[in-house]
């Protein structure tokens, strides 16, 4: 199944995004995590890919575990930054010969001990290169690509941010996953800018529960996202005491799924950190909506 088969149905839908670990210690329990989020039947589930494909074995292993035995859609990430040509189609091969079909494809974050590195000779500097690579060994994938709903960390101004996505798009993305955010209208108004630039592919929006106060200083770092001052009531009011912030980050995050919902965007990815309760909850609060 495409992921863009999921916005022809006349039903809302709710997917979740897991991590792979870090080392072979780890792969059990995160084996376990990812079952118990399957066991709730997303419409699909994706799998990330470490920094600089440390982790890409893994990736795999989990992706097909879930697919297999149960039966939900499983979506592979695939980064190419500081990667080589052969490397990649390394990658993109045992990515077909695993039965993913479909693929996030990323430029990643550069690793830590390669910020200053002389990027001149590297093979890939963006992700739109890693698409036409995707598209170029095996036309029947389905591609996503990431966006911003305010802005790409490196870009100069949405505007440029746009354009480099309509180029992305252009190359062959079939769809798109945003970043987190936690201001819906942000969305709203990325949306009617991409549409008026002439990008039409589906956006799936991605929603991340802050469950933990400490989570906030990380979600900043990783996408600059803007932080209402709703949102930052709710930790200053709740951060110190666990149980209360888990239930009040969770309670944010769907109220912002419902909205979405309610505003007519049909399917919504949930970056669920690889807990089954917060994934567990999230879909139990949306039961009626999702027909579950």
């Amino acid at each position: 199944m495409k992921i863009v088969e999921l916005f022809q149905k006349d039903q809302q839908q709710l997917s979740f995004e897991v991590f792979p670990p870090k080392t072979a210690m780890g792969f059990d329990s995160v084996k376990t995590a990812t079952e118990e989020i399957a066991k709730l039947k997303p419409s699909f589930m994706s799998v990330t890919y470490g920094a600089g494909g440390g982790t890409s074995q893994y990736t795999l292993d989990i992706a097909k575990n879930i697919k297999k035995a149960y039966g939900v859609p499983t979506l592979a990430h695939l980064t190419c930054v500081s990667s080589t040509r052969e490397t990649v189609q390394e990658k993109i091969t045992a990515i077909r010969d695993a039965g993913i079909e479909i693929v996030m494809a990323l430029r990643g974050d550069i690793p830590e001990h390669l910020l200053g590195a002389d990027r001149s000779k590297w093979a890939y500097h963006h992700a739109i290169e890693l698409v036409c690579e995707l598209k170029s060994a095996d036309p029947d994938l389905c591609i996503g690509g990431a966006c911003y709903p305010e802005i790409h960390p490196e870009s100069a101004n949405q505007k440029d941010d746009i354009r480099y996505l309509k180029e992305k798009v252009d190359a062959g993305c079939d769809f798109l996953t945003t970043q987190m955010f936690f201001d819906n209208n942000l969305l709203y108004d990325f949306l009617y800018k991409i549409r008026e630039a002439g990008i039409t592919v589906p956006v799936i929006p991605g929603i991340m529960p802050i469950t933990n106060a400490n989570q906030v200083e990380r979600a900043m770092k990783l996408s600059g996202s803007f932080m209402p001052q709703r949102f930052k009531s709710l930790v200053d009011k709740f951060g110190t005491s666990p149980e209360a912030m888990k239930q009040a980050g969770i309670a944010y995050a769907t109220d912002q799924i419902i909205d979405l919902y309610a505003n007519n965007i049909q399917n919504v990815h949930v970056y669920s950190m690889n807990k089954p309760d917060v994934a567990e909850k999230i879909q139990s609060n949306l039961s009626a909506i999702l027909g579950k």
